[in-house]
């Protein structure tokens, strides 16, 4: 489930990094209003609450090795709440690398990150088209 109401906006998109402390974007950053109410994409388990630096952190673990991380989101869940899809974690904060307006979503499965899109199945698979004239 899309963690927000309103249109599926997303300001900024995955890139993977080329290796695990490399530069890349893990994760992508929703709009998302100030204030507006998050919402649980999958049932899970709250597996941290706190603030990271700057900015307020949830993360849920999910079944099959998903993890789910959100911020900057308010929330007053306590760590080992049980969670379904849909319901109500938190509301969109400020702080961290997102500028106001928007949420960071970040999931890894088995520790690795991944494209939050592929679990919304909104990226468009590739299409290999011909390149050249035959020799």
């Amino acid at each position: 489930m899309w963690p927000v109401e309103g249109p599926r906006r997303v300001v900024e998109r995955f890139v993977a990094p080329a290796h695990d402390y490399g530069p890349g974007h893990r994760g992508i950053d929703i709009e998302a209003p100030v204030g507006v109410s998050v919402r649980a994409p999958a049932a899970g388990v709250v597996a941290f609450r706190g603030t990271v630096v700057d900015r307020a952190v949830l993360t849920i673990a999910h079944s099959g090795g998903l993890v789910s991380s959100f911020e900057p989101v308010r929330s007053d869940l306590v760590v080992g709440s049980a969670v379904a899809v849909g319901d109500l974690i938190g509301v969109v904060d400020v702080g961290g690398h997102s500028s106001p307006g928007t949420m960071h979503l970040g999931v890894r499965l088995d520790g690795a990150y991944v494209d939050p899109m592929l679990l919304f199945g909104e990226v468009p698979r590739a299409v290999l088209l011909p390149c050249c004239d035959p020799l």
